[in-house]
């Protein structure tokens, strides 16, 4: 497979080219995308809105802060970029959101996950089904948790939710495969063994079926699993957009963990990893040619990048951005993202500051520089952000 980036030149056409079709607004015709930010220190908690600058990546705020449920801790967008989904913790509820045509989101629906203090949430590439993790079943404060999925309806309303997929152990993490239909739910299970569960998606139902190296027994809430190590203490996961690379962070060992993905969706674990992060991983991203590896560390108040081998799927350290040289963010980051229509922004959510960092990428290193007037005011204690493109654009050309 191979993955190319257009120039930046015919990024900034794209751009244009979209401004003389009408694709965004006359008042936001150098917007590129937006931000949105979860926060929770209120009740409800509220989304934070901000519009980013094409050539700048600096972000202004738009519209007022929306209100979410109790506790947002996570949320995706919609591959259309037309609709976001909020994970509503405290109320164990899925909130719908529409982008509107000024960027500003607007509540569609709220929807029980059916199950209990829900964690994570994933969309497939299709835009087809959502999937989200809850540490419980429903109604229960102890046990194992479950992944609830729910069919996505033509105007990205969520369907009736299918019969819930069993997992074991406090789920913190889920991905979905952009080619071969994947699912891997990462658990924490217990304070010494972390795991991950691979699931074969139907891609017609959205239903899961363990892959080899995953076996479930028992009911959600009493369920018995096996799956593939990972790590400690496992706080995120992330896959490159060909699917044949997965990704952990380990928030306890501060170490990267790769895995190949097998044909029948088994994971390999990549023989030269781990790899080093900084103190407490709490979350990463990849950007949208698949190339480079972003990671926060909570504890250091960095994000450090990693150059992906195209043929091993091995990280290597970005110049500027590892170790010593890694690049400051504010306090506590939890989030990161870089933008998907040209890729060339990285933000992070940063909640003991109440910020959002905003990085430019550099296309041919990985490399970090600050963002003029960098760091953003957001509300109290962001959890977690999400972008969506203004209009159609093309950052990244994936050919199997």
């Amino acid at each position: 497979m191979n993955l190319h980036r257009i120039s930046r030149t015919a990024k900034v056409s794209v751009v244009s080219l979209a401004m003389v079709l009408g694709l965004a607004s006359c008042t936001l015709d150098y917007t590129v995308g937006y931000v949105y930010m979860t926060t929770n220190k209120s009740n409800p908690g509220v989304i934070d809105q901000y519009a980013i600058d094409f050539d700048s990546g600096s972000l202004s705020q738009i519209g007022t802060p929306v209100a979410a449920g109790n506790d947002p801790v996570t949320l995706v967008a919609a591959p259309n970029g037309q609709f976001v989904y909020v994970i509503n913790q405290g109320d164990s509820t899925v909130q719908e959101f529409a982008v509107q045509g000024d960027g500003t989101l607007a509540s569609q629906h709220v929807y029980p996950t059916g199950g209990a203090h829900p964690t994570a949430v994933a969309i497939d590439p299709q835009g087809a089904f959502l999937y989200v993790t809850n540490s419980y079943a429903a109604g229960a404060s102890t046990g194992t948790g479950l992944v609830s999925i729910f069919p996505v309806n033509a105007d990205n309303s969520l369907g009736t939710p299918l019969t819930p997929q069993p997992v074991g152990i406090n789920p913190v993490g889920v991905t979905v495969s952009y080619f071969n239909h994947f699912v891997y739910v990462v658990e924490q299970q217990t304070s010494t063994t972390g795991l991950i569960l691979g699931f074969s998606q139907n891609a017609t139902t959205g239903a899961l079926t363990p892959v080899p190296g995953t076996t479930i027994a028992g009911t959600a809430g009493n369920s018995v699993v096996t799956g593939y190590a990972a790590g400690v203490t496992p706080s995120a996961i992330a896959e490159e957009p060909t699917s044949r690379f997965v990704y952990v962070t380990d928030q306890t060992s501060n170490q990267l963990i790769g895995y190949t993905v097998l044909p029948s969706g088994g994971l390999l674990a990549m023989v030269n990893g781990p790899f080093a992060t900084g103190p407490f991983p709490a979350n990463l991203t990849i950007d949208p040619t698949g190339k480079l590896i972003y990671v926060v560390n909570y504890n250091a108040y960095t994000v450090q990048g990693y150059m992906i081998d195209g043929g091993t799927g091995t990280p290597s350290g970005v110049v500027g951005t590892v170790g010593a040289s890694a690049v400051g963010t504010g306090t506590g980051p939890t989030c990161v993202a870089v933008d998907p229509a040209l890729g060339d922004f990285l933000y992070t959510s940063n909640s003991l500051d109440n910020t959002v960092t905003a990085e430019r990428v550099n296309p041919n290193t990985g490399g970090l520089s600050g963002v003029q007037n960098s760091p953003f005011n957001g509300s109290a204690a962001p959890t977690c952000l999400a972008i969506v493109p203004n209009g159609p654009h093309a950052s990244q050309a994936i050919i199997p």
